[in-house]
């Protein structure tokens, strides 16, 4: 009974809360973006958008879902309870791809600035995101096709006692985040020694100073919006390894004891990602900034939107490189 066990109520309320969090931060970054024309027009944040879009769902579904599953909940309905496991593998898979497609993004935006309008248009970027959500429900949904253990026999809706290790450590981790981590350390490794090498580039040359001023802003500009979405990478990273690396252990040592306390700390360490990313715009980028102040100004209200935002109104690189 959930009640009954010693640590399931404390995890109970620190769930409740991030969820809160996360709903109310994430839905926040939404409507800041939506109600601003400048920002909308800004082709990274549809991504933005489609990742808190996945947080909301954290908050809202994904998180009531591990609670139910914690009390054993829902008993003796096997199809139910994969589909309620399986939204968190979903969610998560979301997350992942999106931000994969913010590095990708980032990555045409100041290494192939020519190609940028073309390869990265609304169009093209809609796409992206759709194909993102199809992949992470299919790769999420593979339990429910089978890959699961059986039916605990007490009835009771568990993930540890219904997800197979091999799904978890092979596919869900190594496959599905490791390789996708990776690829996007070696994506923004590259942005930031292309970033910094032509803002050297632009220091050297006195021709045509204003233009070359105004191109060096422009790449700060884009290089602290790349450092802000690493930021949001990192944090992805920290909450949620710790998780996958119990359940890697529980894999290839099943004796080895594993307090109930840690692994209930590592769930709600990987569900407060979903919290933590709108308190790193808000810190780190000066439109959503704005608009938390101003909320709490009435000035939200009163003008019917934010002022275009410094970062993410970085005039898109193609533009920026059009000849004449």
């Amino acid at each position: 009974d959930l009640i009954e066990k010693h640590l399931d109520v404390p995890y109970f309320l620190t769930e409740t809360a991030t969820a809160v969090l996360s709903v109310a931060g994430n839905l926040f970054i939404c409507t800041v973006i939506l109600r601003d024309r400048k920002l909308r027009a800004v082709v990274t944040n549809y991504f933005l958008v489609s990742l808190a879009a996945a947080d909301v769902l954290v908050g809202a579904v994904a998180i009531p879902c591990a609670q139910m599953a914690d009390a054993g909940l829902p008993r003796g309905h096997p199809t139910l309870c994969l589909l309620m496991l399986c939204t968190l593998l979903i969610f998560t898979q979301a997350s992942v791809l999106g931000l994969l497609a913010i590095a990708v993004e980032r990555y045409i935006s100041i290494l192939k600035p020519f190609q940028y309008p073309s390869l990265m248009s609304p169009q093209n970027s809609l796409l992206v995101i759709l194909g993102s959500w199809v992949l992470a429900t299919f790769t999420g949904a593979l339990p429910l096709m089978g890959w699961h253990k059986p039916f605990p026999p007490d009835g009771q809706c568990s993930f540890n006692a219904f997800i197979e290790d091999t799904y978890e450590v092979y596919f869900n981790f190594v496959a599905c985040m490791l390789v996708p981590l990776a690829a996007m350390l070696v994506l923004y490794g590259r942005i930031f020694l292309e970033a910094k090498r032509q803002i050297r580039k632009v220091a050297e040359r006195e021709v045509d100073v204003s233009r070359h001023a105004r191109r060096r802003r422009v790449l700060h500009q884009e290089l602290r919006l790349a450092t802000s979405l690493f930021i949001v990478l990192f944090c992805f990273a920290l909450c949620w390894l710790p998780l996958h690396v119990i359940n890697t252990l529980r894999l290839v040592c099943p004796g080895c004891p594993v307090p109930s306390p840690l692994v209930l700390a590592t769930i709600v360490l990987s569900h407060a990602n979903s919290a933590i990313n709108p308190v790193v715009y808000v810190f780190r980028m000066r439109s959503f900034r704005q608009a938390f102040t101003a909320a709490f100004s009435c000035a939200w209200v009163l003008r019917g939107g934010g002022q275009a935002g410094a970062e993410l109104a970085v005039e898109p690189q193609g533009e920026e490189a059009k000849p004449g």
